[in-house]
């Protein structure tokens, strides 16, 4: 066995790598006084908007913050149905109740994980305001198709991006079609802060200028306020974040590098490994495997000191006491997003693996899956498909 302990997440490692940096940035803050809606917040916005190729970017408090100030801006509200996915995370769905609106779940694409676009358009009524497509695993969305139904239909749409930040379609970029793309700065990000964080960015000034005011107590101005809301990125975080912006684009060639790496010492084995679409480019912020004997294979890695974790391992409409205060609506089968929910794992992958690391993990699943096998386990899925 191993000596080699393997962890799930490189945070540490990575403000090691930055510290000086990092350490400068928050020291200049701290000296500066200003520490809430200041300089640093301004400047971060900027560099985001530029790096999105975007018109503006508006930092909040959160991820799913940046998704309901959005829908509060677009005037979405009770009454109004949002489609998207069960097959991703909580926020994605609370965001749209929390503005008030009804959730429609629409099932995902097997391949992907991803929204399957071909059901979206059975599910709009008259009263669908929005489609909320997830860039899930950092794989995007197949955001032409989205896009096109969006316009068929007169419909806003609202690009959960709390995990794609840096993918790309064959042709697009993300954010370039929908009315605004939303991200999360949580630290398991690819790009992550010490703590909470997230933006709203979009071409439309509108959107930008309501959610100015929403996320600040309703308030352009000072001691002027309508209705709004306390929800500011502060200046500590925004500053880390600028200087790790620089670095994401190498980070995420590293987890696309480690990506191929996995997909090739685990080609031939009983797991789904995660499918990346012709063209696209999937930056990994997990690298999730599937397979029936998920448990099995997760308690064999943390008996060898491998940490793999499970993401939604329970579909957002399976959750205790679905559908919760204002309800939601299935539109057919969500068969493929159950099936995920209950074989997926998801193995370590950050920019600060050791190739010795990752080559232990590689050995270790392996070696699982040969045993399992031997055993006449059920653990069927499929290989690669890069």
């Amino acid at each position: 066995m191993s000596s080699v302990k393997v962890s799930f997440y490189g945070h540490v490692r990575q403000y090691h790598n930055l510290k000086s940096e990092i350490d400068s940035a928050i020291h200049e803050v701290l000296e500066s006084g200003s520490y809430v809606m200041g300089p640093k917040v301004k400047q971060f916005e900027q560099d985001l908007a530029a790096y999105c190729h975007a018109k503006q970017a508006v930092g909040v408090n959160s991820g799913t913050d940046a998704l309901w100030l959005v829908m509060m801006a677009l005037g979405i509200g009770p009454g109004d149905e949002v489609i998207t996915t069960s097959n991703t995370f909580f926020a994605t769905a609370e965001a749209i109740w929390i503005a008030g609106a009804t959730a429609v779940f629409v099932d995902c694409d097997p391949r992907t994980c991803n929204i399957d676009v071909s059901l979206i358009e059975a599910a709009i009524t008259s009263k669908t305001k929005a489609i909320v497509p997830v860039h899930l695993y950092g794989q995007p969305a197949e955001m032409r198709a989205v896009a096109e139904v969006a316009r068929k239909h007169k419909l806003f749409v609202i690009e959960d991006n709390a995990q794609a930040l840096g993918a790309r379609g064959p042709d697009f970029r993300l954010g370039e079609l929908s009315d605004a793309m939303c991200t999360s700065f949580i630290i398991q990000k690819n790009l992550g802060c010490f703590g909470d964080g997230g933006a709203v960015v979009t071409n439309r000034a509108d959107i930008a200028e309501a959610v100015l005011r929403l996320r600040n107590h309703g308030s352009a101005k000072r001691s002027i306020h309508s209705m709004g809301y306390n929800s500011r990125l502060d200046d500590l975080h925004a500053a880390v974040l600028s200087v790790k912006l620089r670095q994401l684009d190498n980070w995420n060639d590293r987890r696309r590098s480690f990506a191929g790496k996995y997909d090739e010492g685990l080609k031939g084995t009983s797991l789904k490994l995660p499918t990346a679409l012709a063209g696209y480019r999937h930056i990994y912020h997990l690298y999730a495997v599937e397979t029936e004997g998920r448990d099995l294979l997760q308690e064999y890695l943390k008996l060898r000191d491998i940490i793999a974790l499970t993401h939604y391992p329970i579909a957002i409409h399976q959750q205790e006491g679905f559908p919760w205060g204002r309800g939601a609506r299935i539109a057919g089968s969500l068969k493929n997003a159950e099936v995920s929910a209950a074989r997926v794992l998801s193995l370590p992958m950050f920019p600060e693996l050791t190739g010795e690391e990752l080559q232990t993990v590689i050995d270790a699943v392996v070696a699982w899956d040969r045993e399992n096998q031997g055993r006449g386990t059920k653990a069927k899925g499929q290989g690669a498909q890069r």
